[in-house]
């Protein structure tokens, strides 16, 4: 299937690592140039080198998803340089162990560090990046939710920024004048994801393998947590040409855990 994607110019942040690197790599797999954005430079140069072995033309910098200044520049830059963005994934997040279990003991500026690396960056990339999408009148906007962005669950500070989200994608595809310019808004709704090197990984092959197992068999129905890949692979399809019936959808992929529709 032919998606569309050739030439198309995409932003992600926090497109180094996990589900933001694997659905940069399978975007330049489609012809995309993309572009990715991360606070740790390392990340960016690792990131930027893969792409760049797929095709060349991809570009990294480095910019703080709490620092609205730090990222705004990024978008300016790709204004310069590729005169606009077609597809925006808002891909950075997280804050979902941050704090602690009892909410009474947590620092307030949690609450609001965590909405502001999901929610505000989220806000934010996207206003700098729809007048770009108007002008041409065609646009994908994707933002990276949680479970926790359809359901209740977690700690609150982070389901209340991923429900904020989700809740955002849901009224801008609601807005006339977006929709009928072929601008789309969706969320994709991850549950536990196995990345290489981070929680789950470590749980299932060093500290916790029984309560690891345990935990997939109670909640997971297919037997097994999802990877970045699969991920991708939703995310590459609502950013494609062929894409276009799908507007305010928030897809959750979690192998059958939750239990609301």
């Amino acid at each position: 299937m032919n998606l569309g994607l050739e030439g198309k110019r995409v932003l992600i942040s926090g497109g180094t690592h996990g589900i933001g690197l694997a659905t940069a790599l399978e975007l330049a797999t489609q012809g995309a140039q993309v572009a990715v954005f991360s606070s740790n430079p390392d990340r960016v140069s690792a990131a930027v080198a893969l792409l760049r072995d797929v095709s060349p033309g991809h570009m990294g910098s480095v910019a703080d998803a709490l620092s609205p200044a730090s990222y705004s520049a990024v978008t300016a830059a790709l204004e310069n340089t590729w005169g606009g963005v077609d597809i925006l994934i808002n891909n950075v997040g997280g804050g979902g162990r941050w704090g602690e279990e009892d909410i009474l003991q947590t620092a307030p500026r949690v609450w609001t560090e965590v909405y502001d690396k999901n929610m505000t960056i989220a806000i934010n990339l996207t206003k700098d990046l729809l007048p770009y999408m108007l002008r041409q009148k065609w646009g994908r906007v994707i933002t990276v939710t949680s479970i926790y962005g359809v359901e209740a669950g977690g700690r609150p500070w982070f389901n209340i920024a991923k429900t904020a989200q989700t809740v955002l994608m849901k009224n801008l595809s609601k807005i006339t004048e977006y929709s009928s310019a072929g601008i789309t808004f969706n969320s994709v709704a991850p549950g536990p994801i196995l990345i290489p090197g981070t929680g789950w990984d470590n749980r299932q092959k060093d500290s916790h393998p029984e309560a690891y197992a345990d935990y997939i068999s109670a909640h997971i129905p297919r037997g097994k947590l999802g990877t970045p890949q699969e991920v991708a692979d939703i995310i590459t399809f609502l950013a494609s040409e062929r894409s276009g019936l799908i507007n305010g959808a928030a897809i959750v992929c979690d192998g059958g855990q939750t239990a609301s529709f």
